[in-house]
C-alpha cells in the first residue's frame, strides 16, 4: 500500500540513524560532521592588543605632547609599564604595555619635536582588542552534528586543535538494472539506451559528501541482479533505478526478496516516482527509485537526500524550502502529491515549462523544484511558494513542511 510523502520521510528518520566515527586531522575535515562538542582551550585574543598601527596612551595625555620612548611589534614579548606624560609606539596585534588605556592611530597625531601631538578627545580602549572578546576559553566553540566548513576549520585551527572525531561519511552503492540500459562509454544500437540515472546519482551523491561505489548496470534477469546487491551489501545504502513497477521484466523488488530485505515501505503517493521503495539488509539500507530519469531524480532529491542526511549525523538533517513568488499561473491535475521542477531566480520560480518523467533535460535547466499539495488545481501568479533547491544545500534542524498548497 502506498504512503504519504509525510509518512515515508518520517520512516526514513525513524529508520535510519547516523554513521559511526573517526578521528581525522582538521587538514581533512572539510565537509565531515562533527561527532562530539568541541570547547575552545585558549582565549582568543590570548591577551589584550592593538587594533592599529599608533600609539599606546593614558586618557590624561590628551591634547598633550608625550614624548617616544620605543616600538612595540606583534610577536615581542614586551613587559615594560606605561608612564604618564609618554608613549609607546605599537603595531598592530602587539601586546598592550602595562598602563595603557587607549591606542591613538598613527593618523590621528602630528609630530613635534618633543615627540608626537595627541588629540583632544581620547577614549577608553578605543582600539584595544581585549582578551577574550573573540572567543573565552572553556565556551562552546563548535556542536556535536556541525557540518565543518572552512570557517569553522579556522576555529578549531585558532584553538590549536589538530585532530577531531567525526562520523564517516555514507558509502553508497548504485546501480541501474535494465537490459535497454548501456554506458555511456559504451556503443548503444538503435533498441538501447545511454543509462543517465546511475551517473547522475554518482555525481549527486559525491555532491553531499558521500563515498560512491559504481557497481554497474544489471541485465533484467534475477541472476544478474542478485550478483549486483551482493557486491553492494557492505555498504550504508544501496540506490537503484529501474525494474521497481509492474511489468513482466521488472525484477529489482523480487530480487532484494530474496535477501530477507525488511520492506519499510513500498510505493508512496507522490508524482512522478510512486514506484520508489525503501527498506533494509542488516545494516544496509536500500532505495529502489523507479527507471524514468526525471522521476528517478526528484525522488532522489527528496527521500535518497533525506536518507543521506540521517545517515550523516548532520543536526540539520530536515529539507528546507525557500520562500518564493510563483512567476506565472500554472495549473496541475489534482488527485497526487505532485514534484514539480523549475527555476528560482532569487524572488520568483518558474516552473518547468515542459517536462515528463522520462525526460532528462528539464532538471539540467533547474535548480530547484516545488511539492504541490493533490487538493491544488491551480497555481495563480505571485503565490508564495515553497522551493526545494537541488544545485545547493538548504537544510534544518526541525522538520519543516514542505508542501505549496
Amino acid at each position: 500500500m502506498a504512503v504519504k510523502v509525510e509518512e515515508a520521510l518520517h520512516l526514513i528518520y525513524k529508520h535510519v540513524t547516523n554513521k559511526c566515527i573517526k578521528i581525522l586531522p582538521i587538514e581533512l575535515a572539510l565537509g565531515s560532521v562533527l561527532a562530539e562538542d568541541v570547547q575552545a582551550t585558549h582565549n582568543l585574543p590570548p591577551y589584550d592588543n592593538s587594533a592599529m598601527d599608533g600609539y599606546a596612551v593614558k586618557l590624561a595625555d590628551a591634547s598633550q605632547v608625550v614624548a617616544v620612548s620605543h616600538t612595540i611589534f606583534a610577536g615581542d614579548n614586551s613587559c615594560e609599564k606605561l608612564k604618564e606624560g609618554s608613549a609607546i609606539k605599537i603595531m598592530t596585534g602587539a601586546r598592550i604595555p602595562e598602563g595603557c588605556e587607549c591606542i591613538v592611530p598613527i593618523e590621528d597625531t602630528s609630530k613635534t619635536d618633543g615627540g608626537v601631538m595627541l588629540p583632544a578627545q581620547l577614549v577608553k580602549s578605543k582600539h584595544i582588542r581585549l582578551c577574550g572578546e573573540d572567543i573565552l576559553s572553556g565556551s562552546q566553540l563548535l556542536t556535536q552534528g556541525t557540518k565543518l566548513n572552512a570557517h569553522q576549520i579556522t576555529l578549531l585551527a585558532s584553538q590549536g586543535i589538530s585532530h577531531i572525531k567525526v562520523h564517516k561519511k555514507p558509502r553508497i552503492a548504485l546501480f541501474a538494472s535494465g537490459s535497454e540500459l548501456k554506458m555511456h562509454f559504451e556503443n548503444v544500437d538503435a533498441h538501447q539506451l545511454y543509462n543517465t540515472n546511475t551517473p547522475t546519482f554518482v555525481a549527486r551523491a559525491s555532491e553531499l559528501g558521500c563515498e560512491v561505489d559504481f557497481i554497474g548496470t544489471a541485465t533484467d534477469t534475477l541472476e544478474d541482479i542478485h550478483t549486483h546487491i551482493k557486491s553492494a551489501l557492505d555498504s550504508d545504502l544501496i540506490i537503484t533505478s529501474g525494474g521497481v513497477s509492474v511489468g513482466d521484466a521488472d525484477f529489482t523488488k523480487e530480487a532484494f526478496e530474496a535477501f530477507d530485505i525488511e520492506n519499510i515501505f513500498d510505493k508512496i503517493e507522490i508524482k512522478p516516482g510512486k514506484p520508489t521503495t525503501f527498506g533494509r539488509i542488516g545494516d544496509t539500507y536500500i532505495l529502489n527509485l523507479p527507471g524514468n530519469p526525471l522521476a528517478a531524480a526528484l525522488n532522489f532529491e527528496l527521500f535518497g537526500q533525506s536518507i543521506i542526511l540521517a545517515l550523516s549525523g548532520d543536526s540539520s538533517k530536515y529539507l528546507n524550502a525557500i520562500k518564493a513568488k510563483l512567476k506565472d499561473d500554472y495549473k496541475i491535475k489534482k488527485g497526487r502529491r505532485t514534484l514539480v521542477p523549475g527555476y528560482f531566480d532569487g524572488e520568483f520560480f518558474k516552473p518547468c515549462e515542459k517536462f515528463a518523467p522520462g525526460m532528462v533535460s528539464p532538471l539540467a535547466s533547474s535548480n530547484g523544484y516545488i511539492m504541490i499539495d493533490e487538493n491544488c488545481s491551480i497555481l495563480e501568479a505571485g503565490l508564495s511558494v515553497k522551493v526545494i533547491p537541488t544545485t545547493f544545500s538548504f537544510t534544518s534542524k526541525e522538520q519543516v513542511s514542505l508542501v505549496t498548497i
